[in-house]
């Protein structure tokens, strides 16, 4: 896990250099442990790089790193899980190899494979790579989406980061509309950001660079495969507790500390258990880590403990009270890369896991996801019952004052936009129209208009919920909160339910089987080692006493109380009453103040 930058620009050939340390320097808390550069000054070319080193901690891992003579050289960021079998395949086919690193392999696979190489990785990545023979340069993010890539392409030239805030000194422009976004969705949906031509490369995409003309293409690389659909549910659940538990043993490879934040919930007890069982033949021993509250209903203390008895490991309890909240909230606040309604919690517990110690950490992000753990799959057929109501009668909604009614509007849109804003969204148009003082008009065109990917067609009411948390909110809120939250820390997090072979095993499960019940094939598949309690239990979102320790937040309410807008105003005295939900006091105060 790293952070990676790079400019090719044949015009501005002397400051590209700079330009580049300068984009490096300001992501250095995702890469703490090196730095390294890349300049071809002729092709106008310099690939930047801020190490994390998890493996192959010696300076061999040291990036960019060449390959063949200097004929591929790369700048990565991120961790290949299937890199020891890839190398063994490359080796058996006449390659050899100078490091321990995974990021060796991906030069190797490139320079056999060519391009088919990308879809082979298992694992969560965004790289360039410079090809020279044929004078190209690949940008390529991997096949979920997990770690980000952003780009810009003006006038002959190609910016990369990892990072929205690296481009901050060389594109000043805002996107016109990434305030209607934010306030619509809680954060910025891909590809936009809050700068104007900076944009997210798809996931399972690459860009791919020709030096000679200056032109690009991006192209996917996710191959579909066809898989014999399961429908037996003790096949289901065999075959999810094999995936699974070779999915957590892949992402505890590491050469550094690692651990797993265990909540008590069900995915990261499940971690943690499959995790326990690999510990006899891995050199280093568990770690577990944990952060509670004095306030006994936010408090997951007694949960943690009985998986505690269970398992053998190093573990750390923390709590977070709200003395300390309030010292590091504004830092939390500036580690923001892009504006989210969430992320402060994702702050704090890497905040944790740096003091323990832990340079890795695994997490449970995807599991709710794939097996049905929201509301939303449970109101997917009313969402589509009231889609097909006449655009007249949604449109109406808006004038009605029950805040779910007037969401209804967002259907009128008429695809899966609408459909996720009604589940999710945060404020309605005619709310975003007092706050921005633009017409509604305006907020339709912008919000109808934003190129997700396209939804397939004939799926289930589950599958179709399944598909927008992930595409949509997974995707847009968790993993960038997650990615640029653990970076501030230097510390990375590791997601095995978004293993690559994991995924094809769940995605060829019937959906009544999937989703027969919230998490029930999970539950079902791990019923003789998973303790009933933990299973047995109302689901609790990893969440802090927001709603009282940010009324009583001076950092918090000084900001609240320069606000001009009079709906702003409004809403945040009613906020301060205990009449509106922290989240949207949150996106208020971010749309307002993101600049600082």
């Amino acid at each position: 896990m790293c952070r990676i930058a790079g400019i090719i620009n044949k015009n501005q050939a002397t400051q590209l250099l700079n330009n580049v340390k300068l984009m490096c320097t300001i992501m250095a808390h995702g890469g703490p442990d090196d730095e390294g550069f890349f300049h071809l000054e002729d092709e106008g070319l310099v690939f930047g790089h801020r190490r994390l080193a998890i493996i192959d901690l010696s300076t061999a891992g040291h990036q960019p790193m060449h390959y063949l003579d200097d004929k591929y050289t790369i700048t990565f960021n991120g961790e290949i899980y299937n890199y020891l079998t890839l190398k063994e395949e490359l080796q058996n086919l006449g390659y050899t190899f100078h490091t321990k690193s995974d990021t060796e392999v991906i030069l190797a696979g490139f320079a056999y494979w060519g391009t088919e190489s990308f879809e082979k990785l298992n694992g969560m990545f965004a790289f360039a790579l410079y090809d020279k023979t044929n004078n190209l340069t690949y940008l390529v993010r991997d096949q979920q989406g997990i770690k980000p890539l952003y780009y810009s392409i003006t006038a002959n030239q190609l910016i990369f980061a990892s990072e929205v805030k690296a481009f901050k000194y060389l594109i000043k422009q805002e996107n016109k509309d990434w305030k209607i976004y934010f306030l619509a969705f809680g954060h910025i949906p891909e590809p936009y950001t809050t700068l104007n031509n900076v944009l997210m490369l798809p996931k399972a995409h690459y860009l791919k660079w020709d030096h000679k003309t200056n032109s690009n293409i991006i192209c996917s690389f996710n191959k579909e495969q066809a898989h014999a659909l399961i429908n037996d549910p003790q096949e289901a659940v065999i075959e999810v507790k094999q995936k699974l538990n070779s999915a957590v043993k892949c992402h505890l490879i590491a050469d550094a500390p690692l651990g797993i934040f265990l909540s008590g919930g069900i995915d990261s007890s499940l971690i943690t258990l499959l995790a326990n069982e690999t510990q006899d033949n891995n050199t280093q021993s568990l770690h577990t880590l944990s952060v509670n509250f004095d306030d006994a209903p936010f408090s997951e203390a007694e949960f943690q403990k009985i998986m505690l008895e269970k398992v053998s490991s190093q573990h750390s309890a923390n709590k977070l009270d709200q003395q300390t909240f309030s010292t590091h909230f504004p830092n939390a606040l500036s580690a923001m890369d892009q504006p989210t309604a969430d992320g402060i919690n994702s702050w704090f517990i890497n905040y944790f896991a740096k003091t323990n110690g832990l340079k890795a950490v695994l997490s449970g992000v995807g599991a709710d996801e794939l097996f049905g753990g929201y509301p939303s799959f449970g109101r997917m057929g009313i969402v589509n019952f009231l889609s097909k109501l006449p655009n007249i009668i949604l449109k109406k909604c808006i004038k009605f004052n029950s805040t779910i009614v007037k969401r209804a509007y967002y259907l009128s849109y008429n695809n899966a936009i609408g459909k996720y804003l009604f589940l999710r969204g945060f404020f309605t148009p005619d709310e975003i129209s007092l706050l921005l003082d633009i017409p509604i008009s305006t907020i339709d065109q912008a919000l109808k208009n934003i190129p997700i990917p396209e939804m397939p067609t004939g799926l289930s009411s589950t599958a179709q919920a399944s598909w927008l948390e992930t595409n949509l909110y997974m995707q847009n809120q968790l993993l960038k909160d997650t990615d640029f939250m653990s970076m501030q820390h230097g510390v990375e997090v590791r997601v095995p339910f978004l293993d690559k072979e994991f995924l094809q095993l769940v995605h060829s499960i019937d959906d009544r089987i999937k989703h027969q019940k919230k998490k029930q094939l999970l539950i079902d598949s791990f019923i003789t080692c998973l303790p009933r309690k933990i299973w047995d239990r109302p689901k609790m979102g990893f969440t802090f006493p927001f709603q009282q320790w940010l009324k009583e937040d001076n950092y918090f309410q000084t900001k609240l109380a320069t606000y001009q807008n009079k709906h702003a105003k409004a809403l945040t005295t009613n906020f301060k009453k205990g009449k509106l939900h922290w989240s949207k006091a949150m996106v208020i105060f971010q749309a307002f103040n993101h600049a600082d």
